[in-house]
């Protein structure tokens, strides 16, 4: 059976900077310590990716999956699922909800719906999760109020 969990961040920047920054799939490697690999497959008409391929090495985890994307029209919503099971995960799916706050900043809510193929005793999946949102959370704020950021949406490709 798959846990829900869902943490939130606020984030010195507009929704669309947020945005901008999660959308831009092939840059994760560059600021997402765990992620080898990111491989856009297939995009929708305005450009925005519909399926991504991600090569992650977590050091006890490593895996290869696709997620298939939606976005909101605003992109005040980001969601995903897995598109077929993968060597260590049944059922992935999550979302990014952005909200703007009245002084500009951005509150993230990250919301992560797993499977994972291999039993984990569910303190240990817990923890894990959480590890694994307050590290996503974390990297994105990092990455999204550097100097330099992606102010944008990723160049049609």
């Amino acid at each position: 059976m798959a846990d829900t969990s869902t943490q939130s961040i606020i984030i010195g920047a507009s929704p669309e900077r947020v945005a901008a920054v999660i959308c831009d799939f092939p840059s994760y490697p560059e600021w997402t310590e765990a992620m080898r690999r990111v491989e856009v497959i297939e995009e929708y008409e305005d450009g925005y990716a519909s399926q991504v391929r991600f090569t992650i090495d977590a050091a006890v985890l490593a895996d290869e999956y696709v997620l298939a994307y939606e976005y909101a029209e605003d992109l005040s919503r980001i969601e995903w699922h897995l598109v077929a099971p993968s060597k260590m995960q049944k059922f992935q799916r999550g979302s990014y909800d952005l909200v703007g706050n009245p002084d500009g900043s951005t509150t993230v809510t990250y919301t992560l719906e797993v499977e994972l193929s291999v039993g984990m005793l569910g303190m240990f999946r817990r923890k894990a999760e959480k590890m694994i949102m307050d590290t996503a959370l974390k990297q994105l704020k990092l990455r999204v109020e550097a100097p330099g950021a992606a102010q944008t949406r990723p160049a049609e490709g």
